[in-house]
């Protein structure tokens, strides 16, 4: 028995005694496709209130502050239930398209254009893990590291 008859064997012995489930599969797959080769990665320096004032009538809300050479992108969450409004701001001021990744979304997401002074604005994203992509009209592409709102 060589090499590859033996993986070959084992494999079968996983598929019959402890098979992939397909929503593993189809998570592999989709992470795949929201792959952005060329955007540059957008680190998260600061997270203001994350947890603290939630139930609090009122409160400042949550603050997320990411960063690139650059450029700053800092993104106001705001709790509704189950979904989040994000108010968002692009320090040098730019304009371009928004997209919103997560994984109840299609795979496009939700795409909204930050106008010339760098704001946007993305009603109703699911609570989980998101990240936001960045197409700038200059050029640029910036995708910012997944978060859990």
């Amino acid at each position: 028995m060589n090499d590859d008859e033996l993986m070959a064997g084992v494999r079968h012995a996983f598929d019959a005694l402890d098979p992939l489930p397909e929503g593993v599969l189809a998570a592999a797959r989709a992470s795949i496709a929201w792959r952005t080769p060329a955007a540059t990665l957008a680190e998260p320096v600061q997270d203001r209130g994350a947890r603290a004032a939630a139930g609090v009538r009122g409160g400042p809300g949550r603050v997320l502050t990411f960063a690139c050479p650059g450029t700053t992108v800092e993104i106001e969450v705001a709790e509704f239930g189950r979904d989040r409004e994000l108010t968002g701001r692009l320090v040098p001021p730019s304009s371009g398209a928004v997209q919103v990744r997560h994984r109840d979304l299609p795979p496009d997401g939700i795409e909204v254009r930050a106008e010339a002074a760098g704001l946007f604005w993305v009603p109703r994203v699911p609570e989980g893990l998101v990240s936001l992509v960045l197409r700038l009209d200059d050029g640029t592409s910036i995708v910012t590291s997944w978060v859990r709102l």
